[in-house]
């Protein structure tokens, strides 16, 4: 038991941490939260497809041929889409990495975090929504327009 008297901030604080404690989180989602989540998930998915890249680059050693019928199957438009949700994934990566440098190691970075998080979002949309129409027009023109 300690001999100092606590102050009111300690005390929620304290009580903060104990309703944390029950419900399993502070952010109870807190943007911040869902850009940390969010960061981490299109860190794991660029590092697989970087591990797929490598093996199937790999494969032309191995197998001409093999390669030349993988590379055939990267042509469909399912691998299309997941292209686009590749380059956003690393689009949001990227941009969210330069904030997350910014609020380590700014002085001024934590104060300006949410909006460099609001800030991050828009430059990812400014580039995703002509990115994926160009990324898809192929696809959809092949689809449904008869190619060119």
């Amino acid at each position: 038991m300690s001999t100092t008297a606590s102050t009111a901030g300690e005390a929620v604080a304290s009580d903060r941490a104990g309703a944390s404690r029950r419900t399993g989180t502070f952010y109870r989602g807190d943007p911040g939260m869902w850009s940390w989540v969010l960061h981490r998930i299109t860190g794991v998915l660029t590092f697989f497809f970087l591990f797929v890249h490598v093996l199937d680059t790999a494969l032309v050693r191995v197998s001409p041929n093999a390669y030349d019928e993988v590379i055939e199957t990267y042509k469909t438009p399912l691998v299309n889409l997941l292209e686009v949700g590749l380059v956003g994934a690393v689009l949001f990566h990227a941009l969210n990495g330069i904030r997350v440098m910014l609020v380590d190691f700014w002085a001024r970075g934590p104060r300006y975090q949410q909006v460099m998080l609001w800030t991050i979002i828009g430059v990812w949309l400014l580039v995703m929504i002509p990115g994926t129409y160009f990324m898809l027009e192929r696809t959809v023109s092949e689809l449904f327009g008869g190619g060119h």
